[in-house]
């Protein structure tokens, strides 16, 4: 499955924030690029890049091996959260009903 995001945080940072969450859901990184990663685990295969994008964007892009909406691809969108909670830390998350 494919994922992206688009953010403010600078590609560097994208690259740290996902070497320190990956690991904790059990994926183990198997390569590594400057702004792309290729994580392996029991849950699946993920491969993540990062580009910057119209100036102040970040392009954040996850592949995934996983069909439909896996455990992979959850996590993969609370990945995306912290990464929105960086760039907006007074965000709260509420729910929508």
């Amino acid at each position: 499955m494919r994922h992206f995001f688009r953010t403010q945080v600078q590609p560097d940072e994208v690259v740290s924030v996902a070497d320190e969450f990956f690991p904790t859901i059990g994926l183990t990184r198997t390569a590594a690029e400057s702004r792309a990663r290729l994580f392996k685990g029991e849950l699946g295969t993920l491969k993540l890049t990062v580009k910057k994008e119209g100036g102040h964007y970040t392009f954040v892009e996850v592949h995934t091996d996983q069909m439909g909406e896996s455990r992979l691809d959850r996590n993969t969108k609370k990945f995306f959260l912290q990464l929105h909670k960086i760039d907006d830390p007074r965000h709260k998350l509420e729910p929508s009903y």
